[in-house]
């Protein structure tokens, strides 16, 4: 029966020789499998290099195609004019403002010349004319790194140490920057004032944002009312003051009155610390009247380029603005190559027709 006790501990030993073997397998084929797909897509490069340069030529004819045909249609073609303006929000109108723009988008896209006139006071024939409406916000990266430190700032310090500037950016609507560019693009260069005035006027007469602007310029005019008054009872106190001095001086017989200021234990004179407090006042009225002044208007124009426009035939492609000669060029080109690549594919399974 003693010969018969280490048999379960061999039988441990072959298990775990087997299971580490199994193991070493399964991470064989999984770089085998790795290396097959690298392997693939390098044949697949190779074989994308040498059918590109099997038809270069074709691809080149294309290309040059493209060119002509964007500086035919280019000369040929009716220019389109566009111009923009540059808005500051005194108030959160953006996402008002960007559901005005795209609704005056959709009018154009759906033809609807009618509603368009209607909405923006303007005639048959400069509705007609009018081919796209954009709004972006007008705002550089630095300005958005300065937003998102002005964020940070409002944030308790260990909030804000979790925040990154990607999640910031990917979280901020575009309506809501304060400074937006709307671009109109038309066939007339005659209407764009007209039309820009419009938009702001349907901002700026829109009801909710007057009962707001009423009501910070009531509560921004009391605040000015009552420091003026205090400056008053501060400059007559003042004057009070002055006027005891020199009083003083005289029955010393001093012929000058200093007021002096002992600045190792921070102690000041009555009349410093009015003076002092004086200033601040001024400084707060000076800030409350700047922001009354911008308060005046919900949105305002900050620079425009409204009067006749600029000619712009350009073409979007991927998001970018490029030439029509680019532009066609790189059309051609790609649907040359998709044609060239469909064409080979359809040979390719032609090939396996008698095989099935």
């Amino acid at each position: 029966m003693s010969k018969d006790l280490p048999q379960p501990q061999q039988s441990e030993e072959v298990d775990l020789g087997q299971l580490f073997k199994l193991i070493g397998n399964a991470f064989n084929n999984l770089f085998r499998f790795i290396g097959s797909i690298f392997n693939k897509l390098f044949l697949a490069f190779v074989w994308l290099v040498f059918f590109v340069r099997k038809h270069v030529l074709k691809l080149v004819i294309a290309g040059v195609v493209g060119v002509v045909l964007g500086i035919v249609l280019e000369k040929t073609s009716e220019p389109v004019y566009k111009s923009y303006i540059t808005l500051k929000q005194n108030y959160d109108t953006g996402e008002n403002l960007y559901n005005d723009i795209n609704y005056y988008k959709n009018l154009v896209k759906q033809e609807d010349i009618s509603t368009l006139e209607n909405v923006l006071g303007i005639r048959t024939v400069e509705a007609e004319s009018i081919l796209d409406f954009q709004i972006e916000p007008a705002i550089s990266e630095n300005q958005k790194i300065k937003e998102f430190d002005d964020y940070l700032q409002t944030l308790d310090t260990a909030l804000a140490k979790t925040v990154e500037y990607k999640t910031f950016l990917k979280n901020t609507n575009d309506y809501s920057h304060q400074y937006q560019q709307i671009t109109i693009k038309a066939k007339e260069r005659n209407n764009f004032k007209t039309v820009f005035d419009r938009i702001i006027n349907n901002i700026n007469s829109n009801a909710y944002f007057k009962r707001e602007q009423e009501k910070d310029l009531i509560e921004l005019k009391k605040q000015a009312s009552a420091i003026s008054k205090s400056l008053i009872k501060s400059d007559t106190l003042l004057a009070v003051y002055q006027k005891a001095i020199v009083k003083s001086a005289e029955n010393n017989n001093d012929f000058q009155a200093q007021i002096t200021i002992e600045r190792g234990n921070k102690s000041s004179t009555k009349e410093f610390d009015l003076y002092t407090k004086d200033l601040e006042l001024r400084q707060e009225l000076v800030e409350i009247e700047r922001e009354i002044a911008d308060k005046e208007h919900v949105i305002e124009v900050t620079s425009s380029k409204q009067d006749s426009g600029t000619i712009d035939n350009k073409k979007e492609f991927l998001g970018k603005s490029i030439s029509p000669k680019k532009y066609y060029a790189l059309i051609l080109t790609i649907l040359t190559f998709i044609a060239l690549l469909t064409m080979n594919f359809v040979k390719f399974l032609e090939g396996y027709k008698d095989k099935i």
